[in-house]
């Protein structure tokens, strides 16, 4: 029997209702709201790791908001906590293979990632690696990491400078701010180009992170990390030193000058506000 043509109209209407409800259920379910798209961007998992033997103590910690780039973090946890544990075990065969003065202390690594300092495609972080391994002194080394966020990748401190860029001016300032930094440490002597044990910084030697600034979602600088021994005796210890943008502009890559913007928070020395504490 056929329909009449009111109920074929009807049917119509309901079979056209039905098939706009399946394809909004199909779109909720595969477009995901902005909180749960945000969500599913964050990582889960420790920011800390501690481990303590008679031989080794060590320990690892980072901040919060490297979560918020799983392809980033998981890496990075992975490989900081394997490391300190080949520390640890290393420690052990060095202390009861080849033996250790009564009463010393065991051995210890501390690897500290600071607070970052993000812009719209930079992610950068500041990381400092305490080592005690039964010597004169401890020592700690810093580095930079440096994440770009639109590409999901590592990159290093070269890739912020154009190819073929004039570097010296910006090792002209880099060596300046040392010798500054260095007239408020008692006994410090000034560096130069050339010398017979300390010289000038060169770029492709320094660690480098960006430098927090007054324009939001930019970097008002880049700070050059110096370790002891770098431009000086182990007694001065190291040189954190920000440069600002007018120092390195016209050697940035065209890729990321635009990241930066306006004046740092501060510049100059600060190694005592990036020191770790405690």
């Amino acid at each position: 029997m056929i329909p009449s043509r009111p109920v074929r109209a009807l049917l119509v209407t309901v079979a056209v209702a039905a098939s706009l409800a399946a394809c909004q259920r199909q779109e909720k379910k595969a477009a995901p709201t902005a909180p749960e798209a945000t969500a599913q961007a964050v990582a889960e998992g420790p920011l800390k790791y501690e481990s303590a033997t008679p031989y080794a103590k060590v320990s690892l910690s980072l901040p919060e908001a490297v979560l918020a780039y799983p392809a980033l973090y998981a890496p990075l946890y992975r490989d900081e906590v394997a490391r300190l544990k080949e520390y640890a075990e290393g420690a052990q065969a060095d202390r009861t293979e080849a033996g250790s003065p009564e009463g010393m202390p065991p051995y210890e690594k501390t690897i500290v990632f600071g607070a970052p300092v993000e812009t719209g495609r930079l992610f950068s972080l500041m990381r400092t690696d305490f080592d005690y391994s039964g010597g004169a002194h401890p020592n700690t080394v810093a580095t930079g990491l440096l994440w770009d966020k639109a590409e999901g990748r590592r990159i290093a401190a070269a890739d912020l400078f154009a190819k073929g860029a004039d570097r010296a001016g910006v090792e002209r300032a880099l060596c300046q701010a040392v010798n500054t930094a260095k007239k408020a440490r008692p006994g410090a002597q000034p560096v130069a180009a050339t010398g017979d044990i300390w010289t000038c910084p060169k770029l492709d030697k320094v660690a480098v992170t960006l430098a927090p600034g007054a324009v939001p979602g930019k970097a008002g600088g880049l700070t050059f990390l110096i370790d002891a021994y770098a431009v000086g005796p182990y007694v001065e210890g190291a040189y954190y030193l920000t440069l600002p943008l007018s120092a390195f502009q016209s050697a940035l890559s065209p890729t990321y000058a635009g990241e930066f913007e306006g004046a740092p928070a501060k510049a100059g020395d600060v190694t005592e506000d990036l020191r770790p504490k405690g």
